[in-house]
């Protein structure tokens, strides 16, 4: 079975899937995929030096994301083009990770998919788990985490699917708002429950 990962920013959604992968549960994380599938050399590298040009090059020939970063942010149509370039290469490499998981036998697998909702991957998973904490919550450890004021986090916050929208689209949820073994009690619950 598998499961797909998801949360908001400063849900936990990292300390949830750590918890899964020291109960040896594979995780498949789609932001180091992300990173993967544009190493120097892949396809995906040469289809985004091709188009972009070799300015967004770091000395090393690798992709300077920062520059890139840039380009993306501002211009919509430029975005859309480096998604249609890397999003079904991390889809393809994620599900032949998935495949190679399932051949040695594992029971469960994890997709750790920041913006599942967002970008409708649900037909990549079995089940969707969301790791949640109310919005009040979220904006305190976000200020906390990244020295952000008020309003920066609430800016990173708007620009996802609000955690109280996408809990709608969960199997289970994960309440991360309490202790850290409160948590942890109900990973392992979750566990149970699905093998």
């Amino acid at each position: 079975m598998i499961i797909g990962l998801t949360g908001g920013i400063a849900t936990g959604k990292s300390t949830v899937s750590a918890m899964l992968k020291k109960e040896g549960i594979p995780i498949i994380d789609a932001d180091i995929v992300a990173r993967e599938v544009v190493e120097l050399g892949s396809n995906a590298y040469h289809q985004i030096v091709d188009h972009f040009g070799l300015s967004i090059l770091k000395q090393d020939g690798t992709i300077n994301r920062e520059k890139l970063g840039n380009i993306v942010f501002e211009k919509k149509h430029e975005r859309n083009i480096l998604n249609n370039i890397v999003h079904p290469a991390v889809r393809e490499e994620m599900s032949r990770q998935a495949h190679f998981y399932k051949n040695e036998g594992h029971q469960l697998i994890v997709m750790d998919i920041p913006l599942l909702v967002e970008n409708d991957l649900f037909h990549m998973v079995d089940e969707v788990v969301l790791v949640y904490v109310p919005e009040s919550i979220q904006l305190k450890r976000l200020r906390a985490r990244n020295d952000y004021t008020e309003q920066e986090a609430k800016q990173r916050m708007d620009s996802q699917l609000s955690i109280e929208k996408k809990k709608q689209y969960a199997s289970y949820i994960i309440d991360n708002s309490g202790t850290v073994i409160e948590t942890k009690q109900q990973v392992v619950e979750l566990i149970n429950k699905l093998k």
